[in-house]
């Protein structure tokens, strides 16, 4: 609202019928009240108050703005209160995004969590897209590889991750067994975006020529479905993969931390701080039951 500070003054001058009172009030200087009042006496183009030894008696004009403003002023505060209180309960929506793979530990711990705070409607997002934070499109991010770098952003490391090289014995059937010296003659299944944070997709890089990257996906439940159909060697979460066959003895550059990501302006928020002790207790879980998870 325009001039809304000095609406606010010239109100509090009505109701307190002192310049000094509405000063006090409001926890300001005097001279800036009555540069509040001059002002918008001069912009309105009308006397709002009659001055007087005693103090400043409201004109008829002066009433009428103190009736609307004494309004506008209750509702201001009915609405800092409602939104203080939003703060610190946990309602409203919650969006967690996270690899697709996380999406069986996760609605567990989500549902429980709805649960426990009905008033919460939940949003999991999952995928390889990240989603920004800082433009709300998220509460809370699970996300694999380098630690992210956003200085906006709370980074709190979960879990860490153990991948492996993985074929189908129907592949290994048809291409044999992949050793370090034919590597780049077996066919392997990739990612197909460029911004991915996977550990494994520089070793990819370095020791696998693009070509002989024959089946992209977008995300590593893709990948899993692609080993396991045969279409070629892929990473996956050590002992996740029932029925493949690790090729390779797993190098410690394939281990992948996963943090947990908050923007700062909301990590205090209890809404936020819930989830995140519940988060963190269920990767103390995980990390003893998961195969290939284990606490940082």
């Amino acid at each position: 609202m325009d001039h809304w500070d000095e609406i606010r003054t010239a109100y509090h001058v009505a109701r307190a019928g002192t310049v000094s009172g509405a000063a006090d009030a409001l926890g300001i200087h005097h001279a800036t009240a009555i540069r509040h009042i001059d002002a918008l006496e001069t912009r309105l183009g009308v006397k709002l108050f009659q001055r007087h030894a005693r103090g400043y008696t409201p004109t008829e004009a002066g009433a009428d703005l103190a009736r609307i403003a004494r309004t506008t002023d209750e509702q201001f505060s009915q609405l800092g209160g409602r939104l203080k209180g939003q703060g610190e309960r946990v309602t409203g929506d919650l969006v967690v995004t996270a690899l697709t793979s996380f999406s069986p530990l996760l609605a567990p711990v989500l549902t429980k969590f709805q649960i426990k705070h009905p008033e919460v409607n939940i949003k999991l997002l999952t995928g390889s897209r990240l989603f920004k934070l800082a433009y709300g499109e998220a509460h809370v991010a699970l996300r694999a590889g380098h630690a992210p770098e956003d200085l906006d952003n709370v980074v709190q490391p979960l879990l860490k991750m153990s991948l492996g090289l993985y074929a189908a014995p129907s592949y290994l059937e048809r291409y044999g067994m992949p050793t370090a010296d034919n590597l780049s003659e077996h066919r392997f299944v990739g990612l197909d975006y460029i911004a991915s944070r996977a550990p494994f997709r520089k070793w990819l890089t370095d020791q696998i020529p693009t070509e002989s990257i024959r089946f992209q996906v977008a995300d590593d439940r893709a990948m899993e479905a692609a080993i396991t159909a045969g279409a070629g060697i892929g990473f996956a979460m050590r002992g996740a993969l029932q029925g493949a066959v690790e090729v390779m003895e797993p190098k410690p550059e394939w281990v992948s931390s996963v943090w947990l990501v908050t923007h700062v302006d909301l990590h205090r928020s209890a809404k936020v701080q819930a989830i995140l002790s519940d988060l963190k207790e269920a990767a103390q879980r995980w990390a003893e039951t998961e195969p290939g998870m284990s606490l940082p």
